[in-house]
């Protein structure tokens, strides 16, 4: 099939590079032209493990900035962001995307992979018919969430836990099941609405079992249990499960904090108390601080004292740092007066754009040797067994380090 994906970040590009690898010819519109001509030369904009390498071994995809480039697809594919901004979502990329895909509708299939609220993608159709076109008449739309994780989104891609498709015409749905039919997973066919509420509450639940962990945590810390131990077992419930029970700093990233507060905001709208919910996201705003709060303990005052940080992306195997646990980390150092000396295998060129000031070091080696404390906020691979020098550590990620005097965060 001829596929248009509209947003080339991490959603966008490896969903486009999946299907070009499955044999579809793929198109990619994106208003960022350096994006795009990084696309058009193999050169993933963005760090994704095993994206760069597929991404060279592929000719069946081209990249570009103009939309009517969408004219001969069958189906387009929507997958820009919208980032939560002034307590809701921000959908403006979304509404001018829609905007421009108007110009150029036919009988394509308009399907929404971004993160939206229910209802959202029902307000975007008059938008869409702008031009004369009449959408489950003329053209299709439907609703596909996309349940990637940074780090792990092409082995995501190609073996999903399930697929869901909200669509509201049989033709959409026909198509859809077409494109989607070498896929080994459950199929979920559901109205539009249905599917935009599945992403968030997955989201939202992931969340809580994040928090719960936290929660859970503090308290065997100070009963001098380990609370890993409580998980491990815990987790062999088959009603429960291991999964996401680490406890630690909590969550970040571009997904789980922002599609946690839409759904407060939505609920909020509608007349509901989310309390559960709320209680998630506040556990999750204070538990970077308590790294701080053990700092001072050893350290007393930070002022002038020189910290050193590993870690800055959301998670290992990313470069993104939205909503990033470091960044609440490093705030709150700076506030109180510390040095900061900073490593991350990926993601130090992002972390740069919005921290300049601090040191960035080239190794997790150089940061130990520079620093009077150091906090492991970020569990790369390559700090697994660390010497530490003797020196303080706080670990929020639960990693094996050598020659440390050791604390971990809620264990």
């Amino acid at each position: 099939m001829k596929l248009a994906v509209i947003g080339a970040g991490y959603v966008g590009l490896v969903t486009g590079i999946g299907f070009a690898s499955l044999g579809h010819e793929i198109t990619f519109v994106d208003v960022d032209a350096k994006k795009v001509e990084m696309i058009e030369k193999a050169e993933p904009p963005l760090y994704e493990k095993g994206l760069k390498e597929l991404m060279k071994n592929l000719s069946s995809y081209r990249a570009t900035t103009e939309f009517k480039a969408i004219k001969n697809s069958e189906i387009v594919f929507v997958c820009v962001g919208t980032p939560f901004k002034d307590g809701k979502m921000d959908l403006s990329q979304l509404e001018s995307s829609a905007l421009e895909i108007s110009k150029y509708l036919s009988k394509q299939i308009v399907v929404l992979r971004s993160t939206v609220l229910p209802g959202t993608t029902e307000n975007l159709i008059p938008i869409f018919e702008k031009y004369g076109k009449k959408a489950f008449a003329d053209f299709g739309v439907a609703y596909n969430p996309e349940f990637l994780r940074e780090g792990n989104a092409l082995q995501d891609f190609f073996n999903p836990d399930r697929i869901v498709i909200g669509a509201e015409d049989e033709r959409s749905k026909k198509i859809l099941s077409e494109l989607y039919k070498d896929f080994n997973c459950p199929k979920i066919f559901t109205n539009i609405k249905t599917a935009e509420i599945i992403k968030l509450v997955a989201n939202a639940f992931l969340s809580t079992k994040i928090s719960f962990a936290n929660e859970i945590g503090n308290v065997c810390k100070k009963l001098g249990i380990d609370c890993y131990e409580v998980f491990e077992a815990v987790g062999l419930d088959h009603r429960i499960s291991p999964h996401f029970f680490k406890a630690g700093l909590g969550f970040g990233g571009s997904c789980l904090p922002k599609d946690l507060k839409a759904l407060i905001s939505k609920a909020v709208e509608v007349g509901e108390e989310p309390r559960i919910l709320k209680a998630v996201l506040e556990v999750n705003e204070s538990q970077p601080l308590r790294m701080i709060e053990i700092l001072k303990k050893h350290l007393g005052s930070l002022e002038g004292k020189k910290i050193g940080v590993l870690g800055l992306a959301f998670k290992p195997e990313t470069d993104d740092v939205r909503d990033a646990r470091s960044m609440v980390v490093v705030s709150k150092l700076l506030e109180e007066g510390a040095e900061i000396v900073a490593y991350d295998p990926k993601a130090m060129e992002n972390f740069r754009k919005i921290f300049p000031n601090i040191e960035y070091r080239k190794s997790a080696l150089e940061v130990i040797e520079g620093a009077e404390a150091i906090l492991i906020v970020t569990e790369w691979t390559e700090f697994e067994g660390v010497d530490c020098k003797g020196k303080l550590l706080v670990d929020g990620r639960r990693v094996k380090v050598k020659n440390a005097k050791y604390e971990g965060v809620c264990w």
